[in-house]
């Protein structure tokens, strides 16, 4: 009949190998991250795959250096904030992205990387002018006093939508050919450049199309002989040819084609016309959304 030892019927951890220790056959130690069995009682016998006195149990994965061939990520991903993932190879690190960034899927669909978030209108800023002071440029174009809008882009590849009502009035001279127009420019392009198309407007064409105010009318006035009251639109989408992301401004620009004066939100003497208040509103709108 067998006989049973009851006091090896299963294995016995002790701890990390120690050379002073005697060992008993399925006695178990770790050393180097790896386990052995004793499979012969002995002491100051070193551990080894395969010996006389150990075999062993399980051994430790190789730390990867590369992300291509172990277990220890602190090597791959070495900064808070980084990003383990894996490519045709193995693991590899993202490492953190810039504030304001978000993660996104490259244009082969196969690793992320940081880029600027999607969306539609990332940001709207608007502004106004009331004032009145009148103004002479038959030169070139001139400030419409301070109608302006200041922005930061979010992204350097952003489209702008512009939209400006302005109010205006001119005075003629005696042939009462007062003719004017309005646009905008881009402080990163030149404070009077035009970036839209001219829009020009004559004296025939006031608030409602036609109204205009002259001596004709009112035999009581005085001074200038006519005065032609405009409210017109002026803007659309606009894409600059350089965006690098810094603050830039907006700005009504406007210029007299002949010998006249504008005269911003001008209410027509004694308010027989009305003014109003010219407003401009810009939009920064994510690349692709609008094409």
């Amino acid at each position: 009949m067998a006989t049973i030892n009851l006091g090896a019927i299963k294995f016995n951890w002790k701890g990390a190998y120690n050379s002073s220790t005697s060992y008993a056959v399925d006695d178990v130690v770790s050393s180097g991250g790896n386990s052995y069995v004793c499979i012969q009682a002995h002491s100051n016998q070193a551990v080894g795959n395969a010996t006389a006195y150990w075999n062993i149990m399980s051994s430790a994965g190789t730390n990867g250096t590369n992300g291509t061939n172990g277990t220890d990520v602190g090597t791959v991903i070495t900064t808070q904030g980084d990003i383990l993932y894996r490519d045709g190879s193995g693991l590899q690190r993202l490492a953190k992205g810039t504030a304001g960034k978000a993660l996104l899927m490259n244009s082969s669909a196969n690793a992320p990387e940081w880029g600027d978030a999607g969306g539609g209108v990332l940001q709207i800023k608007r502004g106004s002018y009331s004032a009145t002071s009148s103004f002479n440029s038959t030169s070139g174009y001139a400030a419409f006093g301070s109608l302006n809008v200041a922005i930061t882009p979010t992204a350097n590849n952003s489209s702008f939508w512009i939209n400006a009502v302005v109010y205006c009035a001119g005075a003629g001279g005696s042939a009462h050919d007062v003719s004017w127009k309005y646009n905008v420019s881009d402080s990163q392009v030149g404070a009077t450049t035009a970036i839209f198309t001219d829009q020009t407007f004559s004296n025939a064409g006031g608030i409602g199309g036609t109204s205009h105010f002259g001596q004709g009318s009112w035999a009581a006035e005085s001074g200038n002989d006519d005065y032609y009251l405009n409210q017109k639109s002026v803007g659309g989408m606009y894409t600059p040819s350089s965006n690098n992301g810094n603050a830039r401004t907006f700005q009504i620009i406007a210029r007299n084609n002949s010998d006249g004066t504008l005269q911003p939100n001008m209410t027509i003497n004694g308010g027989r016309g009305s003014g109003g208040v010219s407003t401009i509103e810009v939009w920064e709108i994510a690349n692709g959304i609008y094409s």
